[in-house]
């Protein structure tokens, strides 16, 4: 069996890498002229890092990342709402990794190519269009000029091609542009001073203003780490379009930003000069796209931010797609016919996924935060005479069930 991926990011490297694993072959398609360390940092959730350890990759992640320790939850005055360990530190087999997004991609980059061969990916190839029939699938890709490159035939064809899936558009085209909530999000990343464990996460403030800050990697000099940020600030209320397209991703101007910075009070971090030594930043609009009714249609299916994307609330984004891949690859390895592999994965991984989808929307596990702020907007004196252990507990922790990753299922799958 083979497969045609589109789109060389997380979801689709991993895709071919856990392909090649199950003894299938694999192709992946890039629009862009190169794979490059692009985006700032993210979480990898332990039961998404436990997939990539099976790969062998482990070694490779912890020397581009940081293992998390802890999360804690405040509110915009630094009082203490939730702390919880993470990772290896909850008791998990793997960690919990806080890493650059690019050299995340990296490190399945190089191990893709490595094992299956450099010319298994093929750069500067933009899908124009396919064809299936009873036999397979034919792809026609294109460069950015419109010419003709190159046309591939496999048994299957895999969407990976993110938020604004040519696939997805394809098989959906009356679906229209993604769903802006009205937030906007800068995000940065510069070398500064370790704060207290020195692999702490920090997220302050609720859905209308947030600000999140960990460390992603060792810095250059001793006491210093690579101190990814980022802050969420509504400015619409959710019925506008997201900006356009081309506006995705541009460089944030401080004086735009400052300002909500400086509603923030940290405790451990001077969270404005932090910003302000940053030397660029960008900012995003927070969008995602409403759950589908479905993902497969024949040989062609969807994988990662093609399929389901998500706010980035609950460090979910990359880790469901790396579950995405181990559950496709399974389910191709297992089946008597690619459509019933590909029907078969859906099945499994698009309620799971859609539940996530909507979670996010709500807050996730940081709706914690809101529930407190929502009692308590002017600060507390005592977390439990506002919210009860027990009722912050269940948004957190019903949150993590949800995602597949709560401390105590990994314990009690441990035992068994």
């Amino acid at each position: 069996m083979k497969a045609i991926v589109v789109g060389g990011g997380i979801g689709g490297l991993t895709t071919a890498l856990m392909l090649k694993e199950r003894g299938l072959e694999a192709e992946v398609y890039e629009q862009s002229s190169e794979i490059r360390e692009l985006g700032v940092g993210i979480n990898t959730l332990p039961h998404a890092i436990k997939e990539l350890a099976k790969l062998g990759l482990l070694p490779a992640l912890d020397r581009v990342a940081l293992r998390t320790a802890e999360l804690i939850y405040t509110n915009r005055f630094g009082q203490e709402i939730w702390r919880e360990p993470r990772g290896v530190e909850a008791g998990f087999d793997v960690p919990q990794f806080s890493i650059h997004r690019g050299r995340l991609q990296s490190v399945v980059h190089e191990a893709v190519k490595a094992r299956l061969g450099a010319d298994a990916i093929h750069t500067g190839c933009r899908l124009g269009a396919w064809a299936q029939d009873e036999g397979g699938v034919v792809a026609w890709f294109f460069d950015r000029e419109g010419r003709h490159v190159r046309t591939a035939r496999g048994d299957v064809l895999i969407g990976a091609d993110g938020i604004h899936s040519f696939v997805r558009a394809s098989l959906f085209p009356h679906e229209g542009p993604p769903t802006w909530n009205g937030i906007m999000l800068w995000r940065g990343a510069t070398e500064w001073p370790a704060f207290l464990t020195g692999r702490s996460m920090i997220v302050a403030g609720g859905m209308t203003e947030k600000l999140v800050v960990y460390p992603i990697a060792e810095g250059y000099r001793p006491g210093m780490v690579l101190m990814n940020w980022a802050v969420a600030v509504r400015q619409g209320d959710g019925t506008t379009p997201p900006p356009r397209r081309e506006d995705w991703s541009r460089p944030g101007r401080r004086e735009e930003l400052m300002p909500h910075v400086e509603r923030f009070r940290i405790r451990h971090l001077n969270v404005p000069a932090l910003i302000e030594a940053t030397p660029e930043f960008f900012e995003y609009p927070m969008c995602d796209r409403d759950p589908l009714p479905r993902w497969t249609h024949g040989r062609v299916t969807l994988l990662g931010d093609a399929a389901h994307p998500m706010y980035p609330v609950g460090s979910n984004g990359a880790s469901q797609a790396i579950l995405d891949a181990r559950c496709l690859a399974d389910r191709l390895a297992g089946c008597d016919h690619p459509m019933a592999g590909l029907r078969a994965y859906e099945a499994e991984r698009l309620p799971k996924t859609a539940e996530i989808v909507r979670a996010n929307r709500r807050g996730g596990p940081e709706g914690v935060i809101d529930a407190v702020e929502a009692l308590a907007p002017d600060g507390f004196e005592d977390i439990d005479a506002v919210l009860g252990h027990a009722e912050r507990e269940a948004i957190v922790k019903g949150y993590a069930h949800k995602a597949g990753f709560a401390a105590d299922a990994a314990a009690a799958a441990k035992a068994a």
